[in-house]
């Protein structure tokens, strides 16, 4: 069997949009600095270093915005690779006790054989269905990886 990748899909419909127009937006608000920018009796002053810094700000924003389309899940026969916001596991089948996905809860779990869990971001629960059907997918292979 090939190995199967679950990204989340409708943080990509917020994030991607909301990192450009952070982005735009720092850059549109760099070109009104300049001079003394409305303040009259302030010493301070805008140059150029000042705007390049806030396009610059304005792109390391987006960037952070972006890191909410970084989780997936990678698994295959072997085991699982598990992806999050910051971090990642690689994982076999035989540590893992169960693949769940609670009520209420925002993301699928990996609950493993030492009773410690590892949070699956790529499978969201806004996603609906999509999470679902990796859930029953990676249940699935965990079952086929454990009966053998």
């Amino acid at each position: 069997m090939t190995a199967v990748v679950f990204r989340p899909k409708k943080i990509r419909v917020v994030a991607i949009p909301a990192a450009i127009a952070v982005a735009v937006l720092f850059t549109v608000l760099s070109f009104g600095l300049h001079g003394n920018a409305g303040f009259e009796n302030s010493r301070a002053s805008f140059q150029r270093g000042d705007q390049a810094a806030m396009i610059g700000l304005g792109i390391l924003l987006g960037l952070g915005i972006l890191a909410f389309c970084r989780p997936r899940v990678t698994a295959d026969e072997q085991g699982v690779h598990v992806r999050n916001v910051v971090g990642g596991y690689d994982l076999p089948w035989d540590v893992i006790r169960a693949v769940r996905f609670d009520r209420n809860a925002a993301w699928a779990s990996l609950e493993l054989l030492d009773d410690d869990q590892v949070s699956v971001h790529a499978l969201q629960a806004v996603d609906k269905d999509y999470a679902v059907e990796g859930v029953r997918t990676l249940r699935s292979l965990h079952s086929a990886a454990t009966e053998a």
